[in-house]
Protein backbone atom coordinates (compact mmCIF):
# COMPACT_ATOMS: atom_id res chain seq x y z
CA UNK A 1 0.00 0.00 0.00
CA UNK A 2 0.84 3.58 0.05
CA UNK A 3 1.45 6.03 2.54
CA UNK A 4 3.16 9.14 3.53
CA UNK A 5 5.88 9.75 5.91
CA UNK A 6 8.47 12.26 7.00
CA UNK A 7 11.85 11.16 8.39
CA UNK A 8 12.90 14.67 9.28
CA UNK A 9 11.27 17.57 11.04
CA UNK A 10 10.51 20.25 8.49
CA UNK A 11 8.26 21.57 6.03
CA UNK A 12 5.84 20.21 3.71
CA UNK A 13 8.80 19.04 1.20
CA UNK A 14 9.86 16.70 4.10
CA UNK A 15 6.68 14.43 3.67
CA UNK A 16 6.85 11.65 1.40
CA UNK A 17 5.09 8.97 -0.16
CA UNK A 18 6.61 5.86 0.44
CA UNK A 19 5.62 1.73 -0.07
CA UNK A 20 4.53 -0.49 2.89
CA UNK A 21 3.01 -3.50 4.27
CA UNK A 22 -0.71 -3.64 5.08
CA UNK A 23 -1.17 -3.32 8.78
CA UNK A 24 -2.92 -5.93 10.60
CA UNK A 25 -5.42 -5.33 13.66
CA UNK A 26 -4.38 -6.63 16.59
CA UNK A 27 -6.94 -7.53 19.92
CA UNK A 28 -9.33 -4.58 20.32
CA UNK A 29 -8.57 -3.66 17.03
CA UNK A 30 -9.89 -2.65 13.46
CA UNK A 31 -8.20 -1.92 10.06
CA UNK A 32 -9.88 0.43 7.87
CA UNK A 33 -9.78 1.03 4.10
CA UNK A 34 -9.21 4.96 4.18
CA UNK A 35 -11.86 6.88 1.60
CA UNK A 36 -10.31 10.37 2.85
CA UNK A 37 -8.13 11.87 5.75
CA UNK A 38 -8.60 14.22 7.47
CA UNK A 39 -5.84 17.54 7.51
CA UNK A 40 -5.35 18.99 11.34
CA UNK A 41 -2.79 21.61 12.48
CA UNK A 42 -1.44 18.87 15.24
CA UNK A 43 -0.65 17.58 11.69
CA UNK A 44 1.80 20.74 10.74
CA UNK A 45 2.68 20.47 14.21
CA UNK A 46 3.95 16.80 14.65
CA UNK A 47 5.79 17.38 11.09
CA UNK A 48 7.59 20.71 11.68
CA UNK A 49 8.19 20.70 15.72
CA UNK A 50 7.79 16.41 16.63
CA UNK A 51 4.10 17.22 18.42
CA UNK A 52 2.92 13.88 19.82
CA UNK A 53 6.05 12.00 17.56
CA UNK A 54 7.32 8.78 19.87
CA UNK A 55 10.22 8.41 17.31
CA UNK A 56 11.20 8.56 13.21
CA UNK A 57 10.09 7.87 10.71
CA UNK A 58 6.35 8.78 11.38
CA UNK A 59 3.32 9.06 9.73
CA UNK A 60 0.84 11.95 10.03
CA UNK A 61 -2.93 11.92 10.05
CA UNK A 62 -5.89 11.28 12.84
CA UNK A 63 -8.60 11.25 11.42
CA UNK A 64 -10.24 9.10 8.53
CA UNK A 65 -13.53 7.88 6.81
CA UNK A 66 -13.58 4.17 5.18
CA UNK A 67 -15.06 1.02 5.07
CA UNK A 68 -13.77 -1.97 7.44
CA UNK A 69 -11.02 -3.99 6.47
CA UNK A 70 -10.74 -6.68 9.28
CA UNK A 71 -11.87 -7.02 12.55
CA UNK A 72 -9.22 -7.67 15.16
CA UNK A 73 -9.84 -10.42 18.13
CA UNK A 74 -12.66 -8.73 21.10
CA UNK A 75 -14.47 -6.00 18.98
CA UNK A 76 -18.14 -6.07 19.34
CA UNK A 77 -20.17 -4.11 16.95
CA UNK A 78 -18.20 -3.68 13.78
CA UNK A 79 -17.77 -5.63 10.94
CA UNK A 80 -15.72 -5.80 7.67
CA UNK A 81 -17.28 -3.27 4.98
CA UNK A 82 -18.90 -1.44 6.94
CA UNK A 83 -18.40 2.46 6.59
CA UNK A 84 -17.02 4.33 9.50
CA UNK A 85 -15.49 7.42 10.59
CA UNK A 86 -12.07 6.93 13.17
CA UNK A 87 -9.78 8.84 15.22
CA UNK A 88 -6.38 7.44 14.80
CA UNK A 89 -3.06 7.65 16.89
CA UNK A 90 -1.30 8.52 13.99
CA UNK A 91 -0.71 7.25 10.41
CA UNK A 92 -4.29 8.35 8.59
CA UNK A 93 -2.62 9.24 5.69
CA UNK A 94 -2.21 5.98 4.04
CA UNK A 95 -4.26 3.61 2.24
CA UNK A 96 -4.97 1.38 5.16
CA UNK A 97 -4.83 2.18 8.87
CA UNK A 98 -5.29 0.02 12.18
CA UNK A 99 -7.35 2.37 14.76
CA UNK A 100 -8.55 1.18 18.04
CA UNK A 101 -12.43 -0.31 17.94
CA UNK A 102 -13.27 2.61 20.66
CA UNK A 103 -12.72 5.35 18.41
CA UNK A 104 -13.73 4.05 15.58
CA UNK A 105 -17.40 5.05 14.67
CA UNK A 106 -20.45 3.65 12.25
CA UNK A 107 -21.63 6.44 9.69
CA UNK A 108 -25.12 7.81 10.77
CA UNK A 109 -27.47 7.06 7.78
CA UNK A 110 -27.18 9.72 5.07
CA UNK A 111 -23.53 10.84 5.99
CA UNK A 112 -21.56 10.35 2.59
CA UNK A 113 -17.46 9.16 3.34
CA UNK A 114 -16.56 12.54 2.32
CA UNK A 115 -18.42 14.25 4.92
CA UNK A 116 -17.31 11.53 7.69
CA UNK A 117 -14.19 12.51 7.20
CA UNK A 118 -14.46 16.17 8.45
CA UNK A 119 -16.20 14.63 11.68
CA UNK A 120 -13.80 12.66 13.87
CA UNK A 121 -11.57 15.59 15.27
CA UNK A 122 -13.68 18.40 14.54
CA UNK A 123 -17.45 17.84 15.31
CA UNK A 124 -16.91 15.77 18.79
CA UNK A 125 -14.46 18.93 19.57
CA UNK A 126 -16.74 21.75 19.10
CA UNK A 127 -20.03 19.84 20.87
CA UNK A 128 -17.42 19.49 24.00
CA UNK A 129 -16.39 22.91 23.81
CA UNK A 130 -20.11 24.44 23.33
CA UNK A 131 -21.80 21.65 25.71
CA UNK A 132 -19.58 19.30 28.29
CA UNK A 133 -17.13 21.59 28.85
CA UNK A 134 -18.06 25.28 28.05
CA UNK A 135 -21.71 24.47 29.49
CA UNK A 136 -23.33 26.86 27.20
CA UNK A 137 -26.76 28.62 28.30
CA UNK A 138 -29.63 30.25 26.54
CA UNK A 139 -29.04 33.45 26.13
CA UNK A 140 -24.97 33.67 26.88
CA UNK A 141 -22.46 35.19 24.69
CA UNK A 142 -19.82 33.37 23.39
CA UNK A 143 -16.36 33.88 21.44
CA UNK A 144 -14.41 32.10 19.16
CA UNK A 145 -11.05 32.12 18.20
CA UNK A 146 -10.61 30.77 14.79
CA UNK A 147 -13.61 31.10 13.70
CA UNK A 148 -13.39 30.35 9.80
CA UNK A 149 -11.63 27.33 10.85
CA UNK A 150 -12.74 23.30 11.10
CA UNK A 151 -14.12 23.86 14.78
CA UNK A 152 -14.37 27.46 14.35
CA UNK A 153 -17.21 26.94 12.07
CA UNK A 154 -18.93 24.15 13.93
CA UNK A 155 -18.64 25.93 17.02
CA UNK A 156 -20.63 28.92 15.81
CA UNK A 157 -23.40 27.00 14.09
CA UNK A 158 -23.81 24.80 17.18
CA UNK A 159 -23.95 27.89 19.48
CA UNK A 160 -26.22 29.48 17.47
CA UNK A 161 -28.70 26.32 18.38
CA UNK A 162 -28.17 25.96 21.80
CA UNK A 163 -29.81 29.78 21.63
CA UNK A 164 -26.82 31.95 22.12
CA UNK A 165 -27.09 35.67 22.63
CA UNK A 166 -24.29 36.56 20.71
CA UNK A 167 -22.04 34.80 18.96
CA UNK A 168 -18.19 36.18 18.25
CA UNK A 169 -15.50 35.33 16.11
CA UNK A 170 -11.75 36.11 15.62
CA UNK A 171 -9.89 35.34 12.35
CA UNK A 172 -6.61 36.00 11.12
CA UNK A 173 -7.62 38.44 8.05
CA UNK A 174 -10.64 40.07 6.96
CA UNK A 175 -10.74 37.51 3.74
CA UNK A 176 -12.24 35.58 6.48
CA UNK A 177 -14.93 37.25 8.28
CA UNK A 178 -17.36 36.54 5.37
CA UNK A 179 -17.12 32.38 5.80
CA UNK A 180 -17.39 33.07 9.75
CA UNK A 181 -20.52 35.47 9.35
CA UNK A 182 -21.98 32.76 6.94
CA UNK A 183 -21.67 30.13 9.50
CA UNK A 184 -23.75 31.49 13.22
CA UNK A 185 -21.36 34.72 13.76
CA UNK A 186 -22.79 37.65 14.63
CA UNK A 187 -19.65 39.84 14.32
CA UNK A 188 -15.87 38.90 13.58
CA UNK A 189 -12.79 40.81 14.78
CA UNK A 190 -9.30 40.86 13.10
CA UNK A 191 -6.18 42.08 14.35
CA UNK A 192 -4.76 41.11 18.09
CA UNK A 193 -6.51 43.96 20.23
CA UNK A 194 -9.93 41.17 19.88
CA UNK A 195 -10.32 41.79 23.28
CA UNK A 196 -11.23 45.81 23.04
CA UNK A 197 -13.40 44.86 20.79
CA UNK A 198 -15.39 42.38 22.55
CA UNK A 199 -15.95 45.16 25.43
CA UNK A 200 -17.51 47.22 22.55
CA UNK A 201 -19.42 44.67 21.08
CA UNK A 202 -20.57 43.70 24.78
CA UNK A 203 -21.31 47.03 26.15
CA UNK A 204 -18.39 46.49 28.55
CA UNK A 205 -19.82 43.55 30.01
CA UNK A 206 -17.67 41.09 28.13
CA UNK A 207 -18.75 37.06 26.91
CA UNK A 208 -19.89 34.32 29.29
CA UNK A 209 -17.83 31.71 27.35
CA UNK A 210 -14.66 31.90 25.30
CA UNK A 211 -12.91 28.65 23.34
CA UNK A 212 -9.17 29.23 22.75
CA UNK A 213 -6.98 27.06 20.34
CA UNK A 214 -3.73 29.44 20.57
CA UNK A 215 -2.02 30.15 23.93
CA UNK A 216 0.09 32.37 24.22
CA UNK A 217 -1.54 36.39 24.61
CA UNK A 218 -4.72 35.49 22.91
CA UNK A 219 -5.21 32.96 25.83
CA UNK A 220 -4.52 36.07 28.34
CA UNK A 221 -6.53 38.33 25.90
CA UNK A 222 -9.25 35.81 25.74
CA UNK A 223 -9.76 35.55 29.70
CA UNK A 224 -9.77 39.21 29.57
CA UNK A 225 -12.26 39.66 27.77
CA UNK A 226 -14.81 37.24 30.01
CA UNK A 227 -17.54 38.49 31.59
CA UNK A 228 -18.30 38.13 35.70
CA UNK A 229 -18.43 34.52 35.92
CA UNK A 230 -17.23 33.62 32.98
CA UNK A 231 -15.46 30.73 31.18
CA UNK A 232 -12.63 30.02 29.21
CA UNK A 233 -12.34 26.51 27.41
CA UNK A 234 -8.43 26.06 25.89
CA UNK A 235 -8.35 23.53 23.28
CA UNK A 236 -4.90 23.75 22.18
CA UNK A 237 -1.26 26.11 21.78
CA UNK A 238 -1.21 27.09 18.25
CA UNK A 239 1.18 29.42 19.19
CA UNK A 240 3.48 27.17 20.55
CA UNK A 241 4.05 29.69 23.61
CA UNK A 242 4.75 28.79 26.82
CA UNK A 243 1.88 26.49 28.59
CA UNK A 244 -0.08 28.94 30.45
CA UNK A 245 -0.51 29.64 33.64
CA UNK A 246 -3.86 31.50 35.89
CA UNK A 247 -4.41 30.92 39.41
CA UNK A 248 -6.04 32.97 41.96
CA UNK A 249 -5.50 36.71 40.88
CA UNK A 250 -6.82 36.09 37.22
CA UNK A 251 -9.50 34.00 38.82
CA UNK A 252 -10.93 35.24 42.52
CA UNK A 253 -11.64 38.62 41.35
CA UNK A 254 -14.93 37.91 39.12
CA UNK A 255 -15.37 34.52 39.84
CA UNK A 256 -13.92 33.07 36.44
CA UNK A 257 -12.65 29.98 35.58
CA UNK A 258 -10.48 28.07 32.92
CA UNK A 259 -10.89 24.57 31.86
CA UNK A 260 -9.54 22.50 28.81
CA UNK A 261 -9.93 19.77 26.48
CA UNK A 262 -8.09 17.25 24.14
CA UNK A 263 -9.97 14.84 22.40
CA UNK A 264 -6.98 12.73 21.82
CA UNK A 265 -6.32 12.66 25.38
CA UNK A 266 -9.99 11.78 26.14
CA UNK A 267 -9.52 8.59 23.76
CA UNK A 268 -6.94 7.41 25.66
CA UNK A 269 -8.32 8.08 29.32
CA UNK A 270 -12.06 7.92 28.76
CA UNK A 271 -12.85 5.65 25.24
CA UNK A 272 -16.12 5.25 25.94
CA UNK A 273 -17.11 9.17 27.11
CA UNK A 274 -15.88 9.93 23.77
CA UNK A 275 -18.16 7.50 22.19
CA UNK A 276 -21.12 8.71 23.72
CA UNK A 277 -19.78 12.36 22.70
CA UNK A 278 -18.93 11.55 19.09
CA UNK A 279 -22.54 9.79 19.15
CA UNK A 280 -24.47 12.90 20.54
CA UNK A 281 -22.16 15.30 18.25
CA UNK A 282 -23.01 13.14 14.98
CA UNK A 283 -26.53 13.21 15.55
CA UNK A 284 -26.12 17.35 14.32
CA UNK A 285 -25.10 16.13 11.18
CA UNK A 286 -27.45 13.22 10.41
CA UNK A 287 -30.41 15.95 11.41
CA UNK A 288 -28.74 18.78 9.76
CA UNK A 289 -28.38 20.91 12.19
CA UNK A 290 -24.59 21.67 11.23
CA UNK A 291 -22.28 21.30 8.22
CA UNK A 292 -18.74 21.77 7.76
CA UNK A 293 -17.84 22.51 4.33
CA UNK A 294 -14.77 20.96 2.74
CA UNK A 295 -12.84 24.22 1.32
CA UNK A 296 -10.02 21.51 -0.66
CA UNK A 297 -9.50 18.55 -1.22
CA UNK A 298 -5.90 16.82 -2.18
CA UNK A 299 -4.71 13.49 -3.63
CA UNK A 300 -2.74 11.37 -1.02
CA UNK A 301 0.57 11.94 -2.87
CA UNK A 302 0.05 16.21 -2.60
CA UNK A 303 0.06 15.83 1.26
CA UNK A 304 2.33 18.41 0.71
CA UNK A 305 -0.14 20.75 -0.81
CA UNK A 306 -2.53 20.31 1.79
CA UNK A 307 0.09 21.37 4.33
CA UNK A 308 1.28 24.35 2.60
CA UNK A 309 -2.56 25.87 2.07
CA UNK A 310 -3.18 24.83 6.34
CA UNK A 311 0.05 25.99 6.86
CA UNK A 312 -0.73 29.10 5.10
CA UNK A 313 -3.71 30.27 7.24
CA UNK A 314 -5.68 31.32 4.06
CA UNK A 315 -7.98 28.67 4.02
CA UNK A 316 -11.23 27.83 5.98
CA UNK A 317 -13.55 24.74 6.70
CA UNK A 318 -12.06 21.62 6.40
CA UNK A 319 -9.32 20.12 3.89
CA UNK A 320 -9.19 16.32 3.38
CA UNK A 321 -7.12 14.33 1.51
CA UNK A 322 -8.52 11.87 -1.11
CA UNK A 323 -7.10 8.39 -0.55
CA UNK A 324 -9.21 6.01 -2.23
Amino acid sequence: MRAVEFQEYGGPEVLRVVAADVPEPGAGQVSIDVAYAGVNFADLKARAEGYRVPSLPFRPGLEVSGRIRAVGAAVDGLRPGQEVAALTDGGAYAETVVAAAASVFPLPQGVSLRTAATLPTVLPTAHALVHEVGRLRAGETVLVQGAAGGIGTVAGQLAKAAGAGAVYGVVSDASKAEHARAYGYDEVFTGPDFDEEVRRATGGRGVDLALDPVGGDTFRRSLEALAVFGRLVSFGNASSAEPWQVGQPELYPQGRSVAGFSILSLARTAPEALRALAGRAFRTVAEGAVELPVSAEFPLTDAAGAHRLLGSRKSTGKLLLRVE
